[in-house]
């Protein structure tokens, strides 16, 4: 697991098709996703609750500077990979918000993702309609 670095403390988070590299340091709550602004990045009010769902928990928002790269997958699962990543970064932190992101469940990769849709068939479960005749 990565440690501190010049740019603070470091966690790879992954949704997905999505996979998001966070930065944190003390500081103001700055959140800044591909250079740009989290309100910018993401339109969405449900993005911006999952990716502040983590401090949240630990009460650290408001404290903490964020700085994202992330590519890959949608929104959604951007917003899934950053708050996983966020969650890592966290622990590298500090060690003793381990036990709390853990049973909130953010420590987990949710390994979900879209299923491969089958030759001779229209999608991955969808078939074509029975004919009798």
């Amino acid at each position: 697991m990565a440690t501190a670095t010049e740019k603070g403390f470091y966690g790879t988070g992954r949704r997905k098709e999505a996979t998001a590299r966070v930065w944190i340091r003390p500081g103001t709550g700055v959140v800044v996703v591909n250079g740009r602004d989290i309100n910018v990045y993401f339109g969405r009010e449900t993005s911006k609750m999952i990716l502040n769902q983590p401090l949240d928990v630990l009460e650290q928002k408001g404290k903490i500077d964020i700085e994202v790269n992330v590519r890959g997958g949608g929104l959604s699962g951007q917003a899934g990979a950053i708050r996983h990543g966020l969650s890592r970064a966290l622990c590298n932190y500090n060690p003793e918000f381990r036990p709390a992101l853990k049973k909130a469940g953010f420590l987990t990769r949710d390994a979900r993702a879209v299923e491969r849709k089958k030759y001779g068939q229209p999608g991955a479960r969808r078939r074509f309609q029975f004919s009798k005749r």
